[in-house]
């Protein structure tokens, strides 16, 4: 892999990212009013509930775990799905494919600087804040560390997860409504939108057995761990690694069978 052809993207992504910048002072808006929404949400089901615990998590213990999972997601959300779409639509992908780089890396690559714009625009000052208001409610310790290889792990599996759906596009050439229900799937089973703890317990079994979760909920497991045991660890960054090389492996089997289905302008 060239490193410089790959920087080379990421800094061309950071650029075109910074000057869209009404769409990102939108974004955090759009995010601010969903983490009302949550709040007075999450805070009438307890009220409901009598209880000062539902599922093993306190009030304050939700509300961080949502609020760091709405920041998460609108940093690890690489929409690589509508850019394939448009791509095999509009007939450029002919034209990415006879680029010097493979088009799964060049895709990749090309996003890459829109992670590192929202992680300082929108994970960063979430979890700085997040982290004052509570006072010390996220521990800051070792887990920080794994939840940095947990985060990177994540953003290999939901660009993987992307990748496999853009690939429907060669054969349905229209993505719209199969996106669509893989971001209500993927928000649901990650944990992104209503913690798993939550989840009735075969539920939750099986929920585990799939890769959504190694998204958002593992990351964010360790994080808010302060001390987590290290065979839970592994066993979390095990499992995240095996997702990686699985799907990885799948998408890429299924691309390039897939690509026998690519016809432009009736080519």
């Amino acid at each position: 892999m060239n490193v410089k052809r790959c920087l080379t993207l990421t800094r061309a992504g950071v650029i075109e990212s910074l000057q869209f910048r009404l769409s990102a002072f939108i974004m955090v808006v759009g995010n601010f009013l969903y983490l009302i929404v949550i709040y007075f949400l999450w805070k009438a089901i307890f009220a409901s509930a009598g209880t000062d615990v539902v599922a093993g998590m306190t009030f304050s213990d939700t509300l961080i775990y949502l609020v760091l999972a709405t920041s998460l997601f609108g940093f690890m959300e690489m929409y690589t799905v509508w850019m394939m779409g448009r791509d095999i639509q509009s007939g450029k992908i002919v034209l990415d494919l006879l680029k010097p780089m493979e088009y799964r890396r060049y895709l990749f690559w090309s996003y890459s600087g829109s992670l590192v714009t929202n992680f300082f625009f929108t994970f960063l000052p979430t979890f700085i804040v997040v982290a004052i208001v509570t006072h010390g409610a996220i521990p800051l310790g070792i887990n920080l560390l794994w939840f940095v290889i947990s985060v990177i792990m994540g953003i290999s599996i939901n660009f993987s997860i992307d990748y496999f759906v853009g690939t429907i596009c060669l054969y349905s050439e229209s993505i719209w409504g199969i996106n669509i229900m893989k971001q209500v799937i993927v928000l649901l089973l990650s944990g992104a939108t209503i913690p798993i703890a939550f989840f009735p317990e075969p539920f939750q079994t099986i929920v585990y057995y799939l890769p959504f979760q190694s998204i958002y909920n593992t990351p964010l497991k360790l994080l808010l761990n302060q001390d987590p045991d290290i065979q839970t660890v592994l066993i979390s960054l095990g499992t995240q690694a095996l997702w990686v090389i699985a799907l990885y492996v799948l998408t890429a089997v299924f691309w390039k069978k897939a690509l026998k289905q690519i016809t432009v302008n009736g080519g």
